[in-house]
């Protein structure tokens, strides 16, 4: 049975413990509210994008791929993949890194299942430290995540700079992102979407294949599609940071309110125990004393 010394100890430590997760739930609520401002009001910008690429990449399926930009139809290639991941550089966020890492792993198996290539781009060192421990010959470059102080649209503007830069050399022929998309302070859902080449829209396929669709470019089918193919990468890598940037500080504020309530949960049993040991040390001591005057 330890001694009233080593609880004192364990119930000072363990309170020290509770301070520090509470200062700690509290600066991730605090700055919960601003980035889940920022990711819900990249949303609308982010999708409609997504949605206008989805429509125009529809109405050049079949199309000659040499003829088109490579952040469209890739390469016309399928061997060899990209995989952006985006985690965090901090721990202490209950599971939202090890979820996401785990979402990786089961992709990367399935292609490699079917013999392709696999390449990752890590983004935050949490991921990166445990998929460099599996697959180190597979990361081509790794990043550091800004979201605990807040993402920003040039760190999306690098990493996109880095996939075209891939796709123009030929190392890679298609690129898909895995983020945890942020859906409320108690749950992120890991998800997974490819950037390169554009998913086509379904319902814009079936109007094209019907004849329904018909786009008129302005000033010119080149000129657009060079601006907007690579803004529409950065600004869908830029939502991705945002909503793994609110998610992390969701989760963080999440798993340091557990713990808190699990200190107090240790506390409460420790100075149970600690009056139990100190009543039973009394009682002892009384013992003692009434056999020795009885003895005399």
């Amino acid at each position: 049975m330890p001694s009233l010394k080593e609880l004192r100890g364990r119930i000072t430590g363990v309170k020290s413990t509770r301070k520090i997760t509470n200062a700690m739930k509290m600066v991730a609520a605090s700055k919960l509210r601003r980035a889940q401002i920022r990711a819900e009001a990249a949303r609308p910008y982010a999708e409609t994008s997504k949605r206008m690429m989805g429509e125009l990449a529809s109405t050049v399926q079949g199309a000659d791929v040499s003829s088109l930009p490579r952040l469209m139809v890739g390469t016309g290639k399928d061997q060899t993949h990209l995989l952006i991941v985006m985690t965090s550089d901090r721990g202490l966020a209950g599971g939202f890194n090890a979820n996401l890492v785990r979402k990786t792993r089961q992709y990367i198996s399935e292609l490699q299942e079917q013999g392709k290539t696999v390449k990752l781009l890590p983004v935050g060192r949490k991921g990166a430290e445990v998929l460099a421990r599996y697959y180190p010959e597979a990361i081509v470059e790794t990043m550091t995540s800004d979201g605990g102080q807040g993402a920003s649209f040039e760190q999306a503007i690098s990493i996109a700079s880095h996939v075209v830069k891939l796709l123009d050399q030929g190392e890679i022929d298609c690129c898909t992102l895995l983020r945890n998309r942020f859906v409320n302070a108690m749950t992120q859902v890991p998800e997974q979407f490819k950037l390169v080449p554009l998913p086509a829209s379904e319902e814009q396929a079936q109007g094209s294949a019907s004849g329904e669709a018909h786009y008129e470019f302005e000033p010119n089918e080149e000129t657009l599609l060079a601006q907007l193919l690579p803004r529409n990468l950065e600004v869908q890598l830029f939502a991705a940071l945002l909503e793994s940037a609110a998610g992390e500080h969701a989760a963080r504020m999440t798993a340091m309110d557990n713990a808190s309530r699990n200190a107090s949960k240790a506390i409460d049993s420790l100075s149970l125990k600690y009056n139990r040991t100190r009543q039973a040390n009394i009682t002892n001591e009384l013992i003692e004393i009434i056999s020795g005057a009885e003895a005399v």
